[in-house]
């Protein structure tokens, strides 16, 4: 049962790093590591790694006298990432219990990770104890699901059709889009030199079908919602004509979908 449904996670993990990681996360991984100011020989910890896109991108930018290193929960995202890219070191555990030494990295980063943590403050206190005095923490999360173009036309969609729990399931990424509470959340958990910059980016996905699809049998499962092949093929087919506007000439879907990137450093003393 274990390895059915590790393989199940995997496939999953797959899906994830095919579909999402080109739509919507590789984008942000530049802006991160700038955040970050990661650079060459440095050793760097990507947080809530999922399938290693940040820290494949960090590995370029230390070259081989660097190391990076990513930290996830996920069996099957770990798995994953340890095919894309076993140069790498993955490691399974927590954001609240990070499996490292005190000061054991020259920057840390999470790219959309925060929003899931269970203890988000002991999260980022966790990112400050391994993380050595007076380095850097670059931390990205989605602005607020209004400022979000076509996702909260979605969340509409599932309200109506499948109920709050599955439109509730696609809010979760952006709860944290409130810049004052998120510049409020740092400081309070002891990062200092806190700033939050509001960048846009774009989401690129192949069609409508596949970008809704993808996160009824993807994102909401892993959110605990299932439904039933009926309501999936009611949602489908009244996504496209509710999505009709972000459809461009060749298909795609494409979208502003704009992030917070969070910067702050290890205290020195």
């Amino acid at each position: 049962m274990q390895d059915a449904n590790l393989e199940d996670q995997i496939a999953g993990a797959r899906a994830y790093e095919n579909l999402h990681v080109p739509a919507l996360f590789k984008q942000w991984c530049p802006r991160v590591l700038d955040g970050a100011r990661v650079s060459v020989g440095d050793r760097v910890l990507d947080v809530a790694c999922g399938t290693g896109v940040l820290a494949r991108e960090a590995a370029v930018r230390v070259g081989g006298t660097g190391f990076v290193a990513g930290v996830d929960p996920g069996r099957g995202m770990l798995a994953v990432a340890n095919e894309l890219a076993p140069h790498i070191e993955w490691i399974e555990g927590a954001a609240e219990s990070i499996p490292y030494p005190d000061r054991s990295f020259d920057a840390v980063c999470c790219q959309f990770g925060l929003m899931f943590f269970t203890d988000r403050s002991q999260a980022l206190r966790e990112m400050l104890r391994v993380l050595k005095p007076g380095q850097k923490l670059a931390v990205a999360v989605w602005d607020s699901l209004e400022n979000s173009a076509a996702y909260p036309i979605e969340v509409a969609l599932l309200e109506r059709l499948a109920g709050k729990a599955a439109a509730d399931a696609l809010r979760a990424p952006f709860v944290l889009g409130d810049n004052a509470a998120l510049a409020d959340l740092f400081e309070n958990s002891g990062v200092e030199s806190v700033s939050v910059a509001t960048h846009n980016g774009t989401a690129r996905f192949p069609s409508v079908k596949t970008m809704v699809e993808a996160d009824l049998r993807g994102w909401l499962p892993v959110m605990g919602v299932l439904l039933n092949e009926e309501q999936i093929y009611e949602i489908l087919a009244e996504a496209e004509s509710a999505l009709a506007e972000y459809v461009a000439r060749d298909g795609q879907v494409v979208f502003n979908a704009p992030a917070h990137i969070v910067t702050g450093t290890a205290p020195t003393v």
